[in-house]
C-alpha cells in the first residue's frame, strides 16, 4: 500500500502537465472553430451577399479555385519578407556590436535608429516608391520595421553580460575578441533571438504595408496587391482568402523562430528550460 502511495505524486505529475498541454492546444482550436461556424451561419441566415461578407466555406473554395494565383504571390512576400528580416539580422547585429565596443558610437548613431523606429512606415513608403524602383522599395521598407528590434535587443543583450565575468575576463587579460566571443555574444543570444521573433512579423508587415503603396501605383504582385486588386474587382472572397495566407505566414514565421529559440536555448538558459516536476 505505501508503494502504491508513494508512486501516485510522481506519476499526477506529468499527466496534469500533459492535460494542461493538451487543454492548451484544444481550446484556442474549439474557440475558432465556433467562431467560424457561427461566421458561417449569419452569412446564411441573413443571406449576406458576398461581395460585402463571403461565408468561410466560399473563402476556402476561392483558395482552392484560385491558389496558383495567390500562391505565387505568396511567394513574392515571403521572398521580400525574409531578404528585408535577413538584411535587418545583418544590419542590426554588426551595429549593435559596434555600439558594443565604443559608448560615444552608440551616442551618436543610436537616436537615428530611433527615428526611423517612431516614423510611420505607412508615410515614408510612398516616398521610397519616388526614389527607388518599386521592388526595392518594398524591400527597403520591411527593412527598416524590422531592423529597429533586432538592433535594440541585441544592443541590450550584448550589455546585459555578468559585470563579474567581464571581470574575471579583464583579469585574466582577455581581448575585446575574446570577451565579446566567449561571454558577450552568448550573453546576448536569448535577446537576438526575442528580437528575432518580433522582427520577423515586422518583416512581414512592412512588406505588406509596402506591397499596398506599391499596388495604389500599379505596381507589385504580392499578396497586398492582390487584395488591392481583389477590392477594384469587388471579388471579396479572393481578398478573405489572400488575408488569411498573410494570417498564416505570419503565424508561421513566429512558430518557426520560436522552434529556433528553443532548440538554441533549451539546454542552457533559465528561459527556455521546463520546469521541473
Amino acid at each position: 500500500m505505501s508503494a502504491s502511495t508513494d508512486d501516485t505524486p510522481a506519476t499526477s505529475g506529468p499527466s496534469r502537465m500533459n492535460a494542461a498541454r493538451l487543454a492548451a492546444i484544444l481550446l484556442p482550436v474549439a474557440i475558432l472553430l465556433l467562431a467560424v461556424a457561427g461566421w458561417e451561419a449569419v452569412v446564411h441566415l441573413n443571406e449576406i451577399p458576398p461581395y460585402i461578407l463571403p461565408a468561410p466555406s466560399q473563402i476556402a473554395a476561392t483558395l482552392v479555385k484560385d491558389w496558383p494565383v495567390l500562391f505565387g504571390s505568396l511567394l513574392v512576400t515571403l521572398r521580400i519578407t525574409f531578404l528585408a528580416l535577413f538584411a535587418a539580422v545583418v544590419g542590426g547585429v554588426l551595429l549593435a556590436i559596434l555600439f558594443a565596443q565604443s559608448r560615444w558610437i552608440e551616442l551618436s548613431f543610436f537616436p537615428f535608429a530611433v527615428i526611423l523606429q517612431v516614423t510611420p512606415i505607412v508615410a515614408i513608403a510612398p516616398l521610397l516608391l519616388i526614389y527607388l524602383e518599386p521592388g526595392t522599395a518594398v524591400l527597403v521598407c520591411a527593412f527598416l520595421v524590422a531592423f529597429f528590434p533586432i538592433l535594440s535587443n541585441t544592443a541590450l543583450g550584448l550589455a546585459s553580460a555578468d559585470h563579474n565575468l567581464r571581470d574575471l575576463f579583464d583579469l585574466y587579460g582577455a581581448s575585446r575578441f575574446k570577451q565579446l566571443v566567449y561571454l558577450r555574444l552568448p550573453a546576448a543570444l536569448p535577446y537576438f533571438l526575442g528580437g528575432l521573433r518580433i522582427g520577423g512579423g515586422l518583416a512581414l508587415i512592412g512588406a505588406i504595408v509596402a506591397e499596398i503603396a506599391a499596388g495604389t501605383a500599379g505596381q507589385g504582385s504580392g499578396l497586398a496587391f492582390r487584395i488591392i486588386e481583389s477590392g477594384y474587382r469587388l471579388n471579396i472572397p479572393r481578398m478573405f482568402a489572400a488575408l488569411f495566407l498573410i494570417s498564416v505566414a505570419g503565424i508561421l514565421i513566429f512558430l518557426l523562430f520560436t522552434a529556433l529559440s528553443h532548440l538554441l536555448l533549451h539546454r542552457w538558459h533559465e528561459s527556455a528550460r521546463k520546469r521541473e516536476a
